[in-house]
């Protein structure tokens, strides 16, 4: 099953179950997927996004509202800053379980040396790797420094 479909599904139990706070959360979810399909469209692919272009929407996602409830907590809205991260609950349940440390620098490392880099001007192909194959399960902008590190 793909991840439209799941979503699609748990929209459908979400309104079986009454469950206003996840329905409004997985709608979000489903308009930004049809939001990418509609681009991806204008640019010429037919068929919309793929299951990685998704996963990386639903990343998006769940940063914007980590970032939201950081500052909503700053300006003393906990209620606002609590209802971000239930919406944060409900996304990322379609997202694949998230590498520890440990796993992220050994995918660096395998990255590297598939690539073959040799020098920090590789770095663009490193990252490009990492995305390819590890899109929702690493936070890149973590991953960045470990790359440089890596190839310095």
């Amino acid at each position: 099953m793909t991840l439209r479909e799941k979503v699609t599904a748990a929209m459908k139990q979400a309104m079986k179950d009454r469950d206003s706070a996840r329905l409004s959360t997985l709608r979000l979810i489903n308009a930004a997927i049809k939001d990418r399909d509609i681009a991806a469209r204008g640019e010429g692919r037919e068929d919309g996004v793929d299951e990685s272009e998704v996963l990386a929407i639903l990343g998006k996602m769940v940063k914007q509202r980590q970032e939201s409830a950081r500052v909503y907590e700053e300006g003393g809205r906990l209620d606002l800053a609590e209802q971000e991260r239930g919406e944060i609950v409900y996304i990322e349940e379609f997202l694949p379980r998230q590498l520890n440390e440990e796993e992220v620098a050994s995918a660096v490392d395998a990255a590297v040396a598939e690539v073959g880099a040799g020098s920090i001007r590789d770095m663009g192909k490193v990252m490009g790797a990492l995305k390819a194959k590890y899109t929702g399960q690493m936070d890149f902008a973590a991953a960045g420094p470990l790359v440089k590190a890596r190839l310095s």
